[in-house]
């Protein structure tokens, strides 16, 4: 056995069962509030965990070892999202111009908001860097940030931030602009917010949920192509 896998069996086991059984504390939470949009699972099993790692005074990169499957699978749940869209290909087909245009924009105004955002706070350039991906679902944005000289560990922490943020306001937002197409609101979600707002746009309805994950797929893939190439050239 190596050390790596010693490793794995012993601390990092304890922390990847710490990071379940709070995850699993925090659905309890939210089922007994019948699904409320402020009972985010994510931001209530992150609480309890991070006052553990500060009192217990362990470092982020030794919590993250045993947190690595968890990391890892995020890659295989978002390709699973492919089943709905699969079945609900005629109609994602349909809207196929909107969607474009609406990924354009969308993309382009997460980036945007987010660099400017960052400088109006007085940022430094590495924290701007680690924060332009936070629009992405954590394996694309973590992938980005390294990319174009970010911190991948902060840009984890901005991309749980962002999502758990729509995933709770979205559809308040998007009753007080008077949004009522399910297609609009999940498509919305998904370049917002990624995975979080996609969970929430599919608790919302399969229709919902279906755009959301088409807009979180493909925001994805284009700011992954562009946000690099985009940041080299305007770096020189």
């Amino acid at each position: 056995m190596t050390a790596q896998h010693v490793w794995f069996a012993g601390e990092g086991m304890l922390w990847l069962c710490v990071t379940l059984a709070a995850y699993l504390g925090a659905r309890w939470v939210q089922e007994k509030l019948k699904g409320h949009p402020a009972a985010n699972p994510v931001f209530i099993a992150a609480a309890p965990i991070i006052a553990l790692l500060v009192f217990s005074d362990v470092s982020y990169a030794d919590y993250s070892r045993g947190g690595a499957i968890l990391l890892w699978l995020l890659g295989p749940a978002t390709v699973g999202l492919a089943v709905p869209l699969y079945l609900n290909f005629a109609e994602v087909r349909s809207a196929l111009v909107p969607m474009v245009v609406a990924l354009v924009i969308g993309s382009s105004a997460a980036v945007l908001s987010a660099v400017l955002i960052g400088y109006a706070m007085g940022a430094d350039i590495e924290t701007i860097r680690s924060l332009a991906p936070k629009s992405v679902t954590t394996p694309i944005a973590m992938g980005i940030a390294s990319e174009i000289g970010g911190i991948p560990a902060l840009t984890a922490a901005f991309v749980i931030i962002t999502g758990g943020i729509g995933a709770i306001f979205g559809s308040a937002l998007f009753n007080m602009v008077r949004v009522r197409d399910e297609r609009a609101r999940g498509f919305a979600m998904g370049i917002a917010a990624h995975g979080m707002g996609t969970a929430r746009a599919f608790q919302v309805s399969w229709r919902a949920g279906t755009f959301s994950g088409v807009a979180m797929a493909l925001n994805g893939i284009v700011t992954a192509i562009v946000l690099p190439l985009l940041w080299i050239a305007f770096a020189h």
